[in-house]
């Protein structure tokens, strides 16, 4: 999502900056852990650049082992958590216990931390990073960890009864695909609940960056990754083959002290741009330039600059048969016209 980062500590406490969602704001603070050890890395086929291919999948995955090895990598686990929480609450929302489960792009596990036996008795973790696997957080379902690509699940057709990804499809490099592959892999019946970062996501941070470019350079390249717009995402849901789609969006805004502390924990997240196309440094004129930009267009009065996450979250089903459809066009037994008669009918009734 961001270049490579630098500064200090964030805002809140060592690396735990303040986060707001809507008018409320809380800290959270991220738990520790490990889960099973995840298998062999994936061999995988080889990606290239290109308009099919916007990501380097081999530096992503680089990226995310990277952040895993560091040596408090719940530091900046915030964000995930928070979003994994509101993923599970969704999974709640559904009155049943599914026996088996899949979390795509695990990562260290920010979902199933959240979830319990009554709701999930297996869960499988597949992520492309190997490290964030071997340190998991704990949880109380049985997990088993598999390193594998998104785009490319190794699992058999109708294999599990839920499916959740938490803010890992935005750097796939074909999502339709990936979407086919999480319906394939469903029970008829089976539900996905994901979440992936929308397309205002850090505009104060794009936004300065390119006005700082272009006052010392002349010029700008793309520093924040290409997102889906929130009107593409039901369309390709519905050509995966989902039904009954749900589709909402959010935004959680967080507060650091400045822009570098922004960039330092999106690497610490593991969310540093990937984009074949990006620019490999940024000038330290640039970089400050930037950061008084930040601060005098986007700056709360504390001084503190905030980050917006934009969040969208989907539900889709995989037909079966039990399930509810809509009635044939023309079957309607009342008018929407007698509606205006309603209040008339009641006060009759109660006579």
């Amino acid at each position: 999502m961001g270049t490579a980062a630098l500064g200090a500590r964030a805002l809140g406490g060592p690396g735990r900056p303040l986060l707001r969602a809507g008018c409320g704001c809380r800290r959270l603070w991220a738990l520790s852990g490990r889960a099973a050890a995840a298998a062999s890395p994936p061999a995988g086929p080889s990606s290239g650049s290109g308009a099919l291919s916007p990501f380097d999948r081999r530096l992503k995955r680089k990226q995310k082992n990277w952040a895993a090895l560091q040596a408090e990598p719940a530091k900046c686990d915030y964000l995930r958590e928070e979003v994994g929480g509101r993923i599970a609450d969704r999974v709640f929302d559904i009155p049943r216990t599914f026996p088996l489960a899949l979390d795509v792009g695990s990562g260290r596990g920010y979902i199933v931390q959240h979830l319990t036996k009554e709701t999930a008795e297996k869960l499988i973790q597949v992520d492309i990073a190997e490290n964030a696997l071997k340190n998991a957080v704990e949880s109380e379902i049985s997990t088993v960890s598999v390193v594998a690509d998104e785009e490319f699940l190794p699992f058999k057709e109708n294999t599990f009864d839920l499916v959740v990804s938490s803010l890992s499809l935005h750097w796939v490099n074909d999502l339709p695909r990936a979407f086919k592959e999480i319906h394939q892999v469903l029970k008829p019946d089976g539900v996905f609940i994901g979440a992936m970062f929308g397309g205002d996501t850090l505009y104060e941070l794009r936004c300065s960056l390119q006005l700082a470019e272009l006052e010392r350079e002349g010029g700008f390249s793309p520093h924040i990754s290409p997102f889906t717009a929130v009107s593409d995402l039901g369309h390709l849901l519905s050509r995966a083959g989902f039904n009954t789609l749900t589709v909402d969006t959010d935004e959680i805004q967080v507060n650091y002290p400045g822009l570098f502390e922004v960039m330092q924990d999106l690497q610490g997240m593991g969310e540093s741009n990937c984009s074949w196309n990006r620019k490999p440094l940024l000038h330290r004129d640039t970089m400050l330039a930037a950061a008084a930009i930040y601060r005098e267009m986007y700056g709360n009065s504390d001084g503190s600059v905030p980050a917006t996450f934009q969040i969208y979250y989907m539900i889709g089903w995989k037909f079966h048969e039990s399930q509810a459809r809509p009635a044939q066009r023309g079957s309607a037994t009342v008018s929407l016209g007698d509606l205006a008669k309603i209040d008339g009918l009641l006060s009759r009734g109660k006579k």
